[in-house]
């Protein structure tokens, strides 16, 4: 998080992720969404993570639009539906409402994807605790996050140990979902463990505890933090002004 994005309180990024959010649920416009995701594209250039936000956002994004765009506008039948083959058909009108919903799905998700690419866990959980948090629920919060990366992590290392033994765990569609049957047992079996390692760590810091805790990592908010806050705040209310007019 070595940029001045990066650098910003947890609070802020996540104020500006909030309003490209409410412009973007309440703007039927697919420039104004593309717009936006020009928007978080900067962000993302200024928080030096475009590498891995453009990667990630492929992976995952681009195929949910390209499902959504297909389905709405060659399956699904709309009073103009025009015949192609079989089933399929081509609608104008589910053309415009793929295009709204895809752009939609496209600047919500990317800003959601920015603000974890730019934000630590770390930062944000200690941001939870000093916004006087739970601990309970912060211990959800923290778990929820880094639960893909962890299983992501763990299932790499099941297959390594498998590829050692001499099961193939490359190839044909068909021999990857061989390969991913038994690994389920080993990652559900050692994700239960982790998860008895990780109550235990808890307890022996102290986790039950309800006296004050002190803590040697500490992050605080700067004047830009306060100005960035104010400028999107006022954003908003601009938006709300143009809306009601």
């Amino acid at each position: 998080m070595n940029s001045f994005i990066g650098r910003l309180y947890p609070s802020t990024k996540f104020l500006l992720v909030l309003v490209i959010i409410i412009l973007s649920m309440f703007t039927p416009d697919y420039r104004f969404q593309l717009g936006l995701f020009a928007v978080v594209l900067f962000l993302s250039v200024l928080s030096n993570t475009l590498g891995s936000f453009l990667k990630l956002f492929v992976k995952s994004i681009v195929l949910i639009v390209l499902f959504i765009f297909l389905i709405q506008v060659f399956i699904i039948k709309n009073p103009d539906s025009q015949p192609i083959w079989a089933f399929v058909s081509f609608s104008q009108l589910g053309l415009a409402t793929s295009i709204d919903t895809s752009t939609r799905i496209i600047a919500i998700s990317s800003s959601i994807i920015w603000f974890f690419q730019a934000t630590s866990v770390k930062d944000i959980i200690h941001a939870l605790e000093l916004a006087k948090v739970s601990k309970k629920v912060t211990f959800v919060i923290a778990s929820t996050i880094q639960l893909v990366p962890q299983m992501s992590k763990l299932s790499q290392t099941i297959s390594d140990a498998q590829k050692s033994r001499g099961i193939e765990t490359e190839g044909s569609l068909m021999i990857r979902v061989k390969a991913f049957v038994p690994m389920m047992g080993p990652l559900v079996l050692s994700s239960i463990q982790q998860t008895e390692e990780r109550v235990l760590t808890l307890e022996s810091r102290g986790f039950s505890s309800t006296t004050q805790k002190t803590s040697i990592y500490a992050i605080k908010k700067s004047k830009w933090d306060y100005l960035i806050a104010i400028g999107a705040i006022l954003i908003f209310i601009i938006y709300l002004v143009w809306r009601n007019q």
